[in-house]
């Protein structure tokens, strides 16, 4: 009889090592590597001498039918799946415990019901019941919605493909389903990767769009084998604080679209809520400014989104001063720091800087780093941005303001939101009228605004 070999698989990047180790050296995260049945000694390692079938290849030139995209009536969700689910696609989505992944899922799931689309939404965390329930808060009760609470794969399976296959299902979540094939227990890297797999062959045998949930890590990655997201077509992240209302749907791939496009939400008593304008969202009054704020001319994949920067500066005797960021990278926050020391002899080496964006929102442009640097001077200085000023650019290091892309597509939603004034790289002035501009080149000129007569 074969002898099953055993290995050990990493579940955070899916590194294979054959005993078991503490650190993944691939990914360098500790105590995720698990163990798993590999395979069977004495098995021929490679094809036999069976020929296989002929594979149809196609020209570029050749015209091809392409399926129309299902609009799931959620604006938000539509454009960050780059304009709507399309017909055998595997999507997954990923989030913090109690975000609202079930709850949009479910909203969209029922809409489209209500369009006439036959939708499956199976829970393998929920019973129905609770499903149920859900659905009446959130005003879906007489949506002809189909739902299921099972777990086990060959049984969902079985279900999906008797008769017309539905257009679209949910499974929530991939880390409680199991194929009864696999010799471990729900939610390891094993079952995740098979039971993936087996769902993606599904939606792409049948043109079903299959709606995947993940949990997350405590660093927010989606939890179970890296494969998993090279496996789907679409990645969705949801983000925010579940203290916040705000809740931000982001693509970081998608086969299918742009990435790091975003819909925007706001949770309510009766169900998440698109936001249509996230830029007035995002913005507290402007027209009151007080020191330490800034507000940044930011692009969320295509579109053009206006957020607050927060700062403040306070003088610290300690021998290592407090840096803490929210909404932002810390090392980005650390350079910039950095090159206004360095760069323009502001001293902030010895304080405390405390900085936050405003919303809830996840800032990763490089072009922020003058709203930052704006509003950090605004906070030492004691001196407010004059009313109505929006703030962006790249700060490289040796101090100079580089350009970025996309200006005028900035200073047209400024200029839509009643901002007059603009403090852009002076390299890409753009023609706009509506605003006026103010070029800088370097970080100087910045500190130049709030400290005219040099710094003390």
């Amino acid at each position: 009889m074969a002898k099953v070999l055993k290995s050990y698989v990493c579940g955070s990047c899916g590194a294979a090592y054959r005993k078991w180790q503490g650190k993944c050296d691939e990914c360098n995260e500790w105590n995720t590597i698990e163990e798993e049945k590999a395979a069977v000694s004495g098995a021929p390692k490679g094809l036999s001498g069976k020929k296989g079938s002929h594979v149809n290849l196609v020209s570029l030139d050749e015209p091809i039918e392409e399926a129309p995209r299902l609009l799931t009536g959620i604006s938000e969700l539509d454009r960050a799946l780059g304009g709507g689910l399309v017909p055998g696609s595997a999507i997954l989505i990923g989030g913090d415990p109690g975000i609202g992944k079930s709850t949009l899922l479910l909203q969209a799931m029922g809409e489209l019901a209500n369009k006439g689309e036959d939708c499956i939404y199976i829970s393998g965390e929920e019973a129905t019941a609770q499903v149920q329930m859900r659905a009446n808060r959130l005003g879906l009760k007489g949506a002809p919605l189909k739902l299921g609470c099972e777990t086990s794969l060959r049984d969902i399976l079985t279900t999906l493909d008797e008769g017309k296959p539905p257009k679209v299902v949910v499974i929530d979540s991939i880390q409680t389903l199991f194929a009864d094939h696999v010799e471990s227990a729900p939610g390891t890297v094993s079952q995740v990767r098979v039971c993936a797999h087996e769902l993606i062959s599904f939606a792409k045998r049948r043109g079903t769009v299959v709606l995947i949930v993940g949990h997350v890590t405590k660093d927010g990655q989606i939890a179970g084998p890296r494969v998993l997201e090279h496996m789907v077509d679409t990645v969705l992240y949801f983000e925010g604080d579940r203290g916040h209302q705000f809740r931000i749907l982001r693509a970081v791939k998608n086969r299918f679209g742009g990435t790091d496009e975003i819909g925007v939400f706001e949770m309510t008593g009766g169900g998440l809520n698109v936001v249509t304008n996230p830029s007035a969202l995002f913005l507290a009054d402007h027209n009151s400014r007080e020191p330490g704020s800034a507000v940044f001319a930011g692009i969320e994949g295509s579109r053009p989104v206006l957020v607050e920067i927060q700062a403040l500066v306070a003088r610290s005797s300690a021998a290592n001063p407090r840096r803490a960021v929210v909404g932002w990278d810390s090392g980005r926050l650390a350079m910039v720091l950095a090159v206004l020391d360095a760069r323009a002899g502001l001293g902030l080496a010895g304080c405390d800087v405390y900085l936050n964006v405003a919303g809830g929102l996840k800032v990763t442009e490089p072009a922020a780093d003058a709203a930052v640097a704006a509003a950090l001077i605004s906070s030492l200085s004691q001196v407010a941005l004059p009313e109505e000023t929006v703030v962006f650019g790249e700060i490289a290091l040796s101090g100079d303001i580089r350009a970025v892309s996309q200006t005028e597509a900035r200073l047209k939603e400024s200029a839509k939101l009643g901002f007059s004034r603009a403090m852009l790289p002076s390299s890409k002035k753009a023609d706009a009228d509506a605003i006026q501009q103010q070029g800088m080149a370097r970080v100087g000129d910045l500190v130049a605004h709030f400290f005219p007569e040099g710094i003390e």
